[in-house]
């Protein structure tokens, strides 16, 4: 008889749901005491490194770090509420035959990262992206009146009976 591998989807739907939960009890607490900077907010994207804080003055800051790589091949772009990141990978070529002692340093094509910026809170028209030293800053300020939308009201009505 063969054994059957059993999947419980129940088990890995709550495990999931438990962890986005974490994450944005995380996102809230870190958020009410100034930021948290040992809880990584953003755990999906490990390439390139980046740092993203919030500075007095309320502006989100991006620090994209990108040695090798040029200015022109990096794009930044808002779409809605995100931040939209990519870059296309540096040319390099050693020639063949390159025995490598010591391999760190991989450049590799960046597909588009997004990031949460909420257009109601910060001014993305703003925006200002400066690219030196092989370090790419964006910096985001808040806005200075932060734009609600109306709500919308619901009529509830008798159903008949």
């Amino acid at each position: 008889m063969r054994d059957k591998m059993v999947i419980d989807l129940g088990q890995i739907m709550d495990e999931i749901f438990e962890a986005t939960k974490g994450f944005g009890d995380a996102f809230k607490e870190g958020m009410h005491h100034g930021g948290n900077e040992h809880v990584d907010y953003y755990p999906n994207y490990s390439y390139p490194p980046v740092n993203i804080f919030v500075t007095d003055e309320k502006s989100l800051i991006f620090e994209f770090a990108l040695a090798g790589f040029n200015e022109d091949d990096l794009t930044v772009e808002f779409k809605g509420d995100y931040l939209v990141f990519s870059a296309k990978a540096p040319k390099v070529d050693h020639g063949n035959g390159v025995k490598y002692f010591k391999r760190r340093l991989k450049f590799k094509e960046v597909p588009e990262q997004k990031f949460f910026v909420p257009e109601n809170k910060f001014d993305q028209s703003k925006v200002k992206a400066v690219f030196k030293n092989g370090i790419l800053k964006v910096v985001i300020p808040a806005r200075e009146i932060i734009e609600t939308k109306e709500g919308i009201k619901v009529e509830i009505v008798k159903e008949d009976e």
